[in-house]
This record gives structure tokens, C-alpha cells and sequence, in this order.
């Protein structure tokens, strides 16, 4: 069957007109030449991260791993180069109270074989004391090297909640880069397979065709719309929620976690 933009009989509510192959794969090319563009201007932004300057400081500070304190050069694992999450960290709060927004990006790098290959290592900072995150990591079953921070300063401590790129110079360390917020999106491979999607992220502050369904909009603190990260945490069901039963979505995939049961110490929610 052979339909057009202007038969109004193949039209769904809530979707994408229906058209024939013809028609779409010209609308196709014309977004392809968009696509292409905001690939090359991606391309030239990271020629222009490469010619960033670079902090030296002092690569010799402890932090603390799974086999003590090590000094931070020893995270390189002997490679020139080395990119760190640094994952907020709520003090005495269960699994389910971790920061459901930092869970997304160790949770999409939890194997860094394809960075050691090039030459990197990754490895995951927190402020959280060791002996609280041991439990976390091995629950989460994470693969990658986690370390606590606490106490460090900037940049291998200090503020959490980003992305951190290093080089190293034989005994010398330097930061080179550093992003944020949703400079972090380039981990989560998950948003990017969304955005390919006809319904998208499904967030309140997308630019959506009249009639598709709303983004969440829902207040978790009783503030401002947070409708940006409202698929961080979820119910078992996978409804976003933010209430007592509620956990960032990885967690409902680990053993144990049960909409009755709190995971970790005390029973405090963030």
C-alpha cells in the first residue's frame, strides 16, 4: 500500500505522518546533511579540546582503593592517559540513596577495554569513605577501579559530578580537561540510542510535534519542574518516582532489590 503525506486516513494521533518510502527517504537526507554538519562542528570542538592547556599537580596524593591507599599516579596503570568519573557520594545513605544521576555514567562504562586499547585507563572517584563504597561497588557490580577521595583536594577531589581527563609525564600528572552536567551525556550511550527514537528522552523540555506524549514534569523536592532527569530513578514497575520505594533505574537489576527491602546501611533516602 502506497500512502501519501495528505491522506488523513493513515495518520495516527500522537505519531509520525505516514508516508511512502520515497517521501521518507527524502526527508531523511535532508536531516543527513544536518546530522553531518553537527559531526564535523563535533570533530573541530575536539581538535580544540586536543590544543587545551594543561594544570600540573601533585600526582603522589593517596587516595584509597580496594587494596589501600595507592598514590593517584598509580590509577594510569602505567598508560600516559587516564579519564576519571567523579561520583557524588551522600554519607551513611543505603544503595538506593546514592546519586541516581552519577549512577548513570559508571553504570555505562562498566568495562574499559576498548580505552585501554587506545592507551587509557578509567577508574571511578568518590568522596565516600571506603569502607562505604566497598559494599556499593560490589552490589552494583562494578568492574572498573573505584577510589575514595575524601579529603583530596581539587582536581582529584574537591567538587564531584564530572568527567576529568589526565596525562601523565613519567613521574609528573596534569589535568587537561574537565565537563559536567550534561557534558556527561557522552558516556551514556542509552540517551543517544533515545534521541534516535520518534518519542526521544521523553523529557519535559524537549522540542516535541503537538500531540506527542508529555514529558515528566513532576517536582521530586517540592521545587522547580525537574523534568530533565526524571528517568534517573524509577519504582519496581519502572515508573519515575522519587518516593521511599524508589531506586536510580540500574538498581532494580541487581539481586535484592526489592521495593521493601533498604539496600545498605540505615534506612535514610536521599
Amino acid at each position: 500500500m502506497t500512502t501519501t503525506p495528505s491522506d488523513p486516513t493513515t495518520d495516527l494521533p500522537g505519531r509520525p505522518p505516514v508516508v511512502d518510502q520515497a517521501t521518507w527517504q527524502a526527508a531523511r537526507d535532508e536531516l543527513l546533511v544536518r546530522e553531518k554538519a553537527h559531526t564535523r562542528e563535533g570533530d573541530a570542538i575536539a581538535a580544540a579540546r586536543r590544543r587545551l592547556p594543561m594544570v600540573e599537580f601533585d600526582g603522589t596524593v593517596e587516595v584509597v582503593g580496594a587494596h589501600g591507599p595507592v598514590p593517584f599516579r598509580e590509577l594510569f596503570q602505567g598508560r600516559d592517559e587516564l579519564v576519571v568519573y567523579q561520583h557524588m557520594w551522600y554519607d551513611g545513605a543505603p544503595h538506593q540513596g546514592q546519586c541516581e544521576g552519577c549512577t548513570t555514567t559508571p553504570w555505562h562504562l562498566k568495562d574499559a577495554a576498548y580505552l585501554n586499547a587506545r592507551g587509557v585507563s578509567f577508574a571511578v572517584l568518590t568522596t565516600g569513605r571506603w569502607e562505604e563504597v566497598a559494599p556499593y561497588v560490589e552490589f552494583m557490580g562494578y568492574t572498573e577501579p573505584w577510589y575514595s577521595v575524601r579529603g583530596a583536594a581539587a582536581p582529584v577531589g574537591g567538587e564531584m559530578g564530572s568527567i576529568a581527563c589526565f596525562l601523565r609525564d613519567g613521574e609528573r600528572t596534569f589535568l587537561t580537561y574537565s565537563t559536567t552536567s550534561r557534558g556527561n551525556e557522552r558516556v551514556n550511550g542509552s540517551l543517544g540510542l533515545l534521541d534516535m527514537t520518534p518519542y526521544g528522552r521523553g523529557e519535559a523540555w524537549e522540542d516535541n510535534p503537538e500531540g506527542w506524549p508529555e514529558g515528566s514534569t513532576f517536582q521530586p523536592d517540592g521545587g522547580r519542574p525537574n523534568g530533565s532527569c526524571w528517568y534517573w530513578r524509577s519504582t519496581a514497575d519502572g515508573t519515575a518516582d522519587w518516593g521511599p520505594t524508589s531506586r536510580p533505574v540500574p538498581q532494580w537489576t541487581r539481586p535484592g532489590a526489592t521495593p521493601a527491602q533498604s539496600l545498605g546501611r540505615h534506612g535514610r533516602h536521599h
